[in-house]
């Protein structure tokens, strides 16, 4: 029997409604390319691997005893993938029809493109920045710090974000978003997948980083397209999430960037790095604190 063109890799943690949504629309987008969908279920507590086996016998179900994370999740799920290509896929997304027909076509078309992502859409239906630019040690520093307050760090933003372009038109780009990508097999084999060091973020910003250097090209293609209901795992723990997330973000710096900083200022970007995570904790745990007092105050006889 013939591979797949497609492996959609999906892995879930505690978002059953969002995958069981996610999985209908996979369902329901009268696919014109063979399929095969597999989900990767990160030891929920929700009934998701129970939902999968009675909603969806179809999908190809991996159950890990303990939350592996993101990047060790998605190599295990790609490890089971028997298709030309891959998509990598967050549960609290909806595929639109005819999105997986263009990425996996644009691939073929395209024989040196390693990776190709789609035009994202909030759940508002508005734009989604998924394809940005690699970012600079500088950027880390003046975005982050009171020198970026300084120096307008409004505009590192939206260079970062490629704000300055409509994101209607297709485009070769730095990286595009792990929230979903569609993978050459060939490429994603060649890197030997996501690098576990990242246990969540960065690690689809340091994939496309590899697969450039190794002379791979990563698009955009506007006319592949999918809603993403941004942050749904990850706002079960928020406090944690924020950590997880500059911890990634200092390492992929550490990894790509450092050695070419002269030694003094090596540490520059990593403090600016984990100022801004300082501010966001505060704001985050301030928030939560408001929330609770509201809902105290609600409750009161």
């Amino acid at each position: 029997m013939s591979a797949p063109d497609l492996s959609i890799c999906i892995v879930n943690w505690n978002t059953r409604t969002d995958l069981e949504r996610s999985l209908a629309s996979l369902r329901n987008a009268d696919v014109e390319i063979s399929v095969e969908v597999i989900v990767l279920d990160n030891a929920s507590q929700d009934g998701s691997p129970e939902m999968v086996r009675q909603r969806f016998p179809s999908v190809i179900l991996l159950e890990s005893r303990e939350n592996l994370g993101f990047a060790r999740g998605y190599n295990r799920a790609a490890a089971r993938a028997g298709g030309r290509h891959l998509l990598i896929l967050n549960p609290d997304t909806v595929v639109h029809r005819g999105a997986l027909e263009a990425l996996v076509g644009f691939l073929d078309s395209h024989p040196q493109a390693g990776a190709v992502g789609p035009r994202l859409l909030n759940s508002d239906g508005s734009l989604q920045f998924s394809c940005r630019r690699f970012p600079s040690p500088l950027a880390a520093i003046l975005r982050n710090t009171l020198l970026g307050r300084l120096a307008g760090r409004d505009r590192f933003t939206r260079a970062y974000l490629m704000a300055d372009w409509d994101h209607q038109t297709l485009r070769e780009v730095d990286w595009v978003s792990g929230a979903a990508v569609c993978i050459r097999q060939e490429a994603w084999k060649e890197l030997g997948g996501f690098d576990e060091h990242f246990f969540m973020y960065a690690e689809d910003m340091d994939w496309c980083l590899r697969a450039h250097r190794l002379g791979w090209r990563i698009y955009y293609l506007p006319e592949a397209v999918i809603t993403h209901h941004i942050g749904r795992s990850s706002d079960q723990r928020m406090v944690a999430m924020v950590v997880q997330f500059h911890r990634s973000m200092a390492r992929f710096y550490r990894k790509h960037y450092a050695a070419g900083w002269p030694w003094g200022l090596r540490s520059l970007p990593v403090v600016g790095i984990w100022s801004r995570a300082g501010l966001v904790l505060a704001q985050t745990l301030w928030a939560e604190g408001r929330d609770r007092v509201r809902a105290w105050r609600g409750h009161r006889p």
